[in-house]
């Protein structure tokens, strides 16, 4: 009996990650119901390409890895690009972000001087692509108001290009 060479089916080329993923904080949060407490997991987990792209989200559910997984969908649909300067390792400009009680604020940094920022923050800026910055949390430190803050003074960045297209001149003019 003659054996037929197996046939080999072309392997899928499991394409690379487009985000890196970060679990910033995970909860245990409950409701009281008439027979005692009820818990559940909520998550909060920052995604990002390290080249401007970032993204946040919150998920919750009854076990650990389920409320990751739905936050981790959240996040991949609140990406948003930022406007980095100095071979991309900086930002344009001061800025304070504000949500709630927090109040995050981020300075451009010297080449060479990292990411000077606590967890939530740091989190959101490596992955934003950020290297070089300086930040300060004022007010509520709370790691949800501390993400939130922090993209709210992402997305109000703005190039001088975006300035002089926004104000209809020439760079030359604004700088």
């Amino acid at each position: 009996m003659e054996r037929k060479p197996m046939e080999r089916r072309p392997r899928r080329v499991e394409r690379e990650k487009e985000f890196e993923e970060r679990v910033v904080v995970i909860n245990r949060v409950s409701k009281t119901v008439k027979g005692g407490r009820r818990m559940r997991f909520s998550a909060l987990v920052v995604v990002g390409d390290k080249k401007g792209r970032v993204g946040f989200g919150t998920g919750k559910a009854n076990e650990v890895p389920d409320a990751i997984k739905k936050a981790l969908e959240d996040a991949k649909k609140n990406v948003f690009r930022v406007p980095l300067v100095n071979n991309g390792t900086t930002i344009p400009h001061e800025v304070t972000g504000v949500y709630g009680a927090g109040e995050v604020f981020l300075r451009p940094a010297t080449e060479g001087t990292g990411v000077i920022a606590g967890g939530p923050v740091r989190a959101v800026l490596e992955l934003a692509g950020i290297t070089d910055v300086l930040s300060k949390c004022i007010g509520s430190r709370t790691p949800i108001n501390a993400v939130r803050a922090t993209i709210t003074a992402l997305k109000s960045l703005k190039t001088v290009n975006g300035v002089a297209k926004l104000r209809e001149k020439k760079v030359e003019e604004i700088r």
